[in-house]
């Protein structure tokens, strides 16, 4: 089974992705990680030192790169569906479900995560109202590209998993 996680940064599409594939017997790949360790660098240096437009090729390539083989659980960036073809790429390749939770939520995760500011770069001007304006943008192009949305913000990363599967089944 071929199946795509998007949503926002710290949805918890990475831990997620890696319980799903060991559920399902699918190799997992999350595209972020992929990227990081061809370039050498965390994304925010990559943003720093290369600007976001490269960051972004690089991901088109990655993402082409992992649809190209099946019976995968791939986890993508969240600006991953910002390209059109990333976006066509997915919902080509398999389920994509979208890992919903609100804007406050999300923010509240990602200042819970120590990794966050080291290793991600700020897409605006940071914080809640960051989360907000960058949600404001992709939130039309999750819904365009996924089959199914799981509200994540009550739920442990088990009972997603589980809701994850539970739509699969019914599909």
């Amino acid at each position: 089974m071929n199946v795509v996680l998007i949503g926002y940064r710290a949805s918890g599409k990475t831990s997620v992705g890696r319980l799903l594939a060991d559920q399902l017997g699918a190799e997992f790949v999350d595209t972020d990680a992929v990227i990081v360790a061809q370039a050498g660098l965390s994304i925010a240096d990559i943003f720093a030192s290369e600007g976001e437009d490269d960051f972004r090729r690089r991901e088109r390539v990655v993402i082409k790169s992992a649809v190209s083989k099946p019976g995968r659980v791939i986890s993508v960036g969240g600006g991953a569906v910002e390209s059109a073809d990333s976006r066509r790429r997915l919902r080509a390749y398999g389920k994509v479900i979208w890992l919903q939770a609100p804007a406050d939520v999300l923010w509240r995760w990602i200042e819970e995560d120590a990794g966050t500011a080291e290793n991600r770069p700020d897409l605006a001007q940071g914080g809640l109202a960051e989360v907000e304006e960058v949600l404001a943008r992709r939130e039309p192009l999750y819904a365009e590209t996924a089959d199914a949305i799981v509200q994540v913000a009550d739920l442990s990363f088990d009972q997603v998993v589980d809701e994850i599967v539970a739509r699969l089944s019914n599909d």
